[in-house]
Order: structure tokens, then C-alpha cells, then sequence
């Protein structure tokens, strides 16, 4: 089904333009473990089932990690009538509601398409949302649904968990391995850790430069669906606002998961860290914010929510 989302162009060609620069790094990656291994088979069927598990089982694993549990109509109406009226403005299926217990303000949308998704709200966020701040945020999640993010990423993540399994399988098999090694043996393995090294630190940046792109294009999708996003622009400030004030020690265990985030959890954000950051800057995020209310002429009422 199409929603009234509609397509984005230029998120649909950074995604493939992504997908194809990963795709062939792929390429070259497997010919040299060809070239370099005999083994190297296992790690692939290995890394496939994951990828598997992932995409067929990503909202589950999700709601799991971050303690989230589905919710009815009964114990959240607003929750549910505020997602009912945004499906039915996007034309989409309704994603299963869940809320997780946790003071940290965010949100995340997970699944691997439309009909198998799920919208998740932590209690933190419901607790200091206006209605109308809380609808931004929710749109923006369901721009995720729409274009079906969650498969992109984990399609596109799959170069980098094999890259990463065989950093670790060489280096343990290297280390731990035991028996007699020679020379070129240890040859052998040094080239395959530096080459997936090379493989995984080229696929992250790929990932992480998307990832930032398909933010903004959430928000962009957010804005223009409820027509109001000086409101979503209210809902970034103050959740990013609050969760600096968190401290960084309680914050670690979220920060696994910031790439699935409304906003990362962060905290202070240092100038070096916004290279690898799974979102772009809050600066960013409101500028843009600010030029579409300003096409919507928006700035005649300001304080509308």
C-alpha cells in the first residue's frame, strides 16, 4: 500500500546510491576472502542468519532490548487515538503501540514493513510531550514505517556484521587457536583483519552518512504531513534538552540502540562525535524545520499547537 507520505526522491537515491557503493564493496570484499581464505563460507552462512534473524524478527528484538510491551486502546486511548488519526491522514496500516517504561524522553519505530511494525513511546517522553508535540514525534516515526527504513538499514548493515565476524573470528582463531603456526599463516590472517577492518570502517561511515539523511527526511515527511513543524521543532528541543541533563552513565545502555531513536541519547554532544552520530546535529534538524514552516507560511501563527 501507498501512503500519503508520498516518495521521497532524494532519500530514495541516497538510499540506492548507499546500497549500490555497499553492494560493491561487497563485491570486492568476498574476492579477497576468496583470494585470502578457504573458511570463509561459514562466517558468510553465519552472518546470513543473523541478517535473517534481524529483519524477520527486528520488532520483537527490539521491544525485547529496550524492556518496551504492546499496549491496548483501554490503558492508553490518547496514545491510540493520536496514532489512528495520523494512519488515517497517511493512508497507512496501523503499526502495533507499545510503550516502554523509562524516564528517558525518545521514541522508535521498528519492523520490516508497513503491515509487520510496531511504534513504541517511552513513558518519559509521554509524561512531558504536549499532545500536539507528541503528534510530531509520532508522525516522524511513521515516515520510518512508510519508507521503510528498518529493512534499508538492516539490509545495509549486513557488510559490516560479517565484517566485524571475521575481524573477530581471525583475531580469536589467530590468538586462541593453538597448534603450529607459520609464517605465513600469521600473513594470512593479518591481511584478512586489516582488510575487513578496512570493509567494516567504510560500511559504518556509508551507514551512519544514510542514516543522518533519512533523519531529516523524517522530519521533512513529519512537518509537511501534520502541517505544523514548528510543533515537531518544540518536541526535538525539549526532548534533546532533557536527555543532556541526563547522566552519561544512564545513558550508555540506551545508546546501543540510538540509531532505532527520535533522537540519540547523547547527552552533551561533543563536535567529533556528530562524524559518526547515527542523527545529524539538533541544529540541523530545526533549520530545516525552519525553512519548511516558512514555504507552509507558517510564521503567521507561531505559537499554534
Amino acid at each position: 500500500m501507498q501512503s500519503r507520505f508520498g516518495s521521497d526522491r532524494r532519500l530514495t537515491v541516497r538510499m540506492t546510491v548507499t546500497l549500490f557503493l555497499l553492494g560493491l564493496l561487497y563485491v570486492v570484499f568476498i574476492a579477497a576472502l576468496i583470494v585470502l581464505l578457504k573458511s570463509w563460507v561459514l562466517v558468510v552462512v553465519v552472518a546470513a542468519a543473523f541478517l535473517g534473524a534481524q529483519y524477520w524478527f527486528s520488532d520483537r528484538i527490539a521491544l525485547f532490548a529496550m524492556r518496551g510491551r504492546v499496549v491496548e486502546r483501554e490503558e492508553y486511548p490518547e496514545l491510540h487515538g493520536v496514532i489512528d488519526r495520523l494512519c488515517t491522514m497517511a493512508d497507512m496500516p496501523k503499526p502495533v503501540v507499545a510503550v516502554s517504561d523509562m524516564d528517558m524522553p525518545n521514541a522508535f519505530a521498528t519492523g520490516r514493513n508497513p503491515d509487520k511494525s510496531v511504534i513504541c513511546v517511552t513513558t518519559g517522553l509521554l509524561r512531558r510531550l504536549e499532545p500536539a508535540e507528541l503528534e510530531g514525534v509520532l508522525a516522524h516515526e511513521l515516515s520510518h514505517v512508510a519508507h521503510k527504513d528498518v529493512a534499508v538499514i538492516t539490509i545495509a548493515s549486513f557488510l559490516g556484521v560479517i565484517a566485524g565476524l571475521i575481524v573477530r573470528f581471525a583475531f580469536y582463531s589467530q590468538l586462541f587457536g593453538g597448534g603450529r603456526r607459520d609464517q605465513n599463516t600469521a600473513v594470512i590472517f593479518m591481511a584478512v583483519m586489516a582488510v575487513s577492518a578496512a570493509v567494516y570502517a567504510i560500511s559504518f561511515m556509508l551507514i551512519q552518512a544514510l542514516s543522518r539523511y533519512r533523519e531529516l527526511a523524517a522530519d521533512r515527511a513529519a512537518a509537511l504531513l501534520t502541517g505544523r513543524p514548528s510543533v515537531l521543532a518544540s518536541a526535538l528541543t525539549k526532548v534533546s534538552g532533557d536527555i543532556a541533563r541526563i547522566p552519561t552513565k544512564d545513558l550508555r545502555t540506551a545508546q546501543a540502540f540510538n540509531a532505532f531513536y527520535f533522537t540519540p541519547a547523547l547527552g552533551k554532544e561533543p563536535g567529533l562525535a556528530r562524524l559518526f552520530s547515527t542523527h545529524p546535529s539538533l541544529e540541523q534538524r530545526l533549520d530545516q524545520l525552519a525553512r519548511i514552516s516558512a514555504e507552509l507560511g507558517e510564521a503567521a501563527a507561531p505559537g499554534k499547537a
